[in-house]
């Protein structure tokens, strides 16, 4: 299965099972029990008595701690059954998934809670000291609500010889594969069942996982050959639902009709849970390994500049989407700096967001980070449409949940740096991951990532006395769109706005031009991106600022003023004196009032409130205590 969280949701994409439903041979395989009955023959030889049923077990077993599963344990109930729930840690109390009360009450009708990993990952693409916290830490988070913790299942029955070692030392007396038991699915030739004990107790042999293919008779006859055989049947089971999207659904009917047929079998035939089969006593519980910390002030982002690849994959990143919509992650030459940088293309847009995110683990990679305190994010993009930075945070119990959005940053055709502070980390929280997201179709490439606490970074100097503090100010390196670039346009109300790039430039090649018609009523004009700092010139509270640009016009016009308070947010400032329609290049200029308490920047532009023709060219902004003489 794959983990999506809502709110922006991350769906990371583990390897496929080892053993996967699609891989499946479609060869059917029939398994018959050859009995020789000696008919009586003329010397009166009596025929040989029928043969006596054979001991099976069968255990049903529950992957994913999926809600659903609420009804097979209701039906298992009714029918006198117990069963194993193998359970991710990390999915309990999260919409869709078991809560900890619902695992309380599997346990007080007899079923046994058992140990997924916290978050479900491929434990065979994981550094060792990743897949022990992901084992161990989901047995201690088990063990800590309360709960006997004895057996484990390997997430996509994916696994390596040392990942067995790894299980058996978090305190496991077993573990769970898939795919190692004959059924008309796969495996021809394998064992119809697992013995009874198990040659291998960490990596006990189970038919393939039940899925919406599985009939009455499939599961019958997994049952009724291990009656010929003796032995034990570990069945699997994901969804009990109605049939939807996910294969691995299995119909309310279709189980309610096996647990009546098992609850009727002979009393050689019984149901036991893992725990039951394999006994064993109750191992002291072991955590994984503590990630040792970053020095202060350094860059928290492993392989912050993708230079290293695994697999061909930047190392401690993953690939990130929800929604519909169709991604494609991969790597490109040359980066901001060095050789390499991360690309995303999104087509077939309709909704949800894409991106590429420090991989969301428990400590190997996930850039650790402290509860009350902020974290100053960055990264140098290049993209053909807006971009946002999107942050997650780890849970204390190794989960990852949604947490924030920074504001827009406008597409770009060079590398800029998009740079945002979050706000204060929630208790509880002990990482974060961020990534640079799109939430349209269009191509992005970032770079160069960097997560700093907000307390260890320096404030950049002031500019020095008087810099014009435009980004762009002559508009002449191209934007997305019709905007150049660190620009965009604005306006409110009724009316018609278009925006485009003229040759009529008052120095240079470019100017820009806005086109008002069908006016009724607000505004239109070409304002600094207001962003969290990439491009919106840098302002101080308390100081004044002289704004400055060149125009032509066929309508009266005036500056309107922006600043970003405290928050992060964008407000509407104040606007200058009404400056006259003007045939050739005249400068406008505007001495501002103090800027406001808590502001850290400044986005202005001349508007047209009226049907009319504004051309605009070479802005300045400059703090007063220095600016040049007009």
């Amino acid at each position: 299965m794959e983990t999506q969280l809502n709110s922006g949701r991350v769906a990371p994409q583990p390897a496929s099972s080892r053993r996967s439903n699609s891989g499946r041979w479609l060869a059917w395989i029939t398994t018959m029990a050859v009995v020789v009955a000696l008919a009586g023959v003329a010397d009166g030889i009596a025929a040989a008595p029928a043969r006596a049923a054979v001991p099976a077990v069968v255990t049903l077993t529950f992957d994913d701690a999926n809600a659903d599963q609420l009804t097979a344990a209701a039906t298992m109930k009714a029918n006198g059954l117990h069963g194993t729930f193998y359970t991710p840690s990390g999915y309990v109390n999260q919409p869709g998934y078991l809560t900890v009360a619902n695992l309380q009450g599997l346990v007080a009708d007899g079923n046994e809670i058992a140990g997924h990993t916290v978050t479900h990952p491929d434990l065979a693409t994981l550094p060792t000291d990743e897949a022990t916290r992901q084992i161990c830490n989901d047995r201690v988070n088990l063990t800590n609500w309360g709960f006997r913790v004895t057996n484990f299942a390997y997430p996509f029955a994916s696994l390596l010889p040392a990942t067995k070692t790894i299980v058996s030392n978090c305190g496991y007396n077993s573990a769970r594969g898939l795919g190692d038991i004959q059924t008309r699915f796969g495996c021809a030739g394998c064992a119809l069942s697992e013995a009874i004990p198990p040659a291998d107790p960490f990596e006990l042999k189970a038919p393939d996982e039940v899925d919406n293919t599985w009939t009455l008779a499939d599961l019958q006859k997994t049952v009724t050959q291990a009656e010929t055989a003796g032995g034990w049947i570990v069945l699997t089971f994901h969804h009990i639902g109605p049939a939807g999207a996910d294969p691995l659904t299995v119909s309310p009917t279709l189980f309610s009709q096996f647990a009546a047929w098992l609850k009727a079998r002979p009393a050689t035939t019984t149901v036991k849970t893992v725990d039951q089969v394999i006994g064993g006593t109750v191992k002291p519980a072991v955590s994984g390994p503590v990630v040792a910390p970053k020095p202060a002030g350094s860059n928290l982002i492993t392989n912050p500049s993708v230079e290293t690849l695994t697999a061909g994959v930047p190392q401690c990143w993953q690939k990130g989407s929800y929604g519909t919509n169709t991604p494609t992650f991969s790597t490109v030459t040359p980066g901001h700096t060095g050789t390499r940088a991360t690309q995303l293309r999104v087509t077939g847009y309709v909704n949800g967001d894409a991106k590429w995110l420090p991989a969301l683990d428990l400590g190997g990679c996930s850039p650790p980070a402290t509860p009350g305190h902020a974290y100053a994010l960055g990264a140098w993009y290049k993209s053909t449409v807006p971009t946002q930075i999107e942050v997650y945070y780890r849970t204390g119990l190794g989960s990852w949940t949604y947490w924030t959005a920074s504001p827009f940053f406008a597409g770009s055709t060079t590398y800029q740096k998009a740079s945002w502070t979050t706000p204060a980390l929630p208790d509880g929280a002990s990482a974060i991951s961020f990534g640079l997201n799109l939430v349209s179709n269009g191509t992005l490439t970032a770079d160069d990532y960097e997560m700093f606490d907000a307390a260890t970074v320096t404030p950049p100097p002031p500019p020095a006395a008087g810099t014009n503090l435009v980004q762009n100010a002559g508009l002449e390196t191209a934007g997305t769109g019709t905007a150049p670039q660190c620009w965009q346009p604005a306006g409110y109300g009724t009316n018609t706005a278009a925006f485009s790039t003229v040759a009529t430039a008052h120095t240079g090649t470019k100017a820009e031009r806005l086109v008002v018609s069908a006016y009724a009523s607000g505004d239109a004009k070409l304002l600094q991106t207001l962003d969290s700092g990439g491009c919106a010139p840098p302002a101080i509270a308390g100081h004044t600022y002289s704004m400055r640009a060149w125009y032509t016009s066929t309508a009266v016009t005036q500056f309107t003023a922006y600043y970003r308070n405290a928050a992060g947010t964008w407000v509407y400032w104040t606007s200058g004196p009404w400056l006259a329609a003007a045939a050739a290049y005249t400068q406008a200029s505007l001495t501002t009032p103090v800027l406001p308490a808590g502001a850290t920047a400044i986005s202005f532009g001349l508007n047209l409130f009226s049907n009319g023709t504004l051309v605009t060219d070479d802005y300045a902004l400059y703090d007063t205590v220095g600016a040049p003489a007009l």
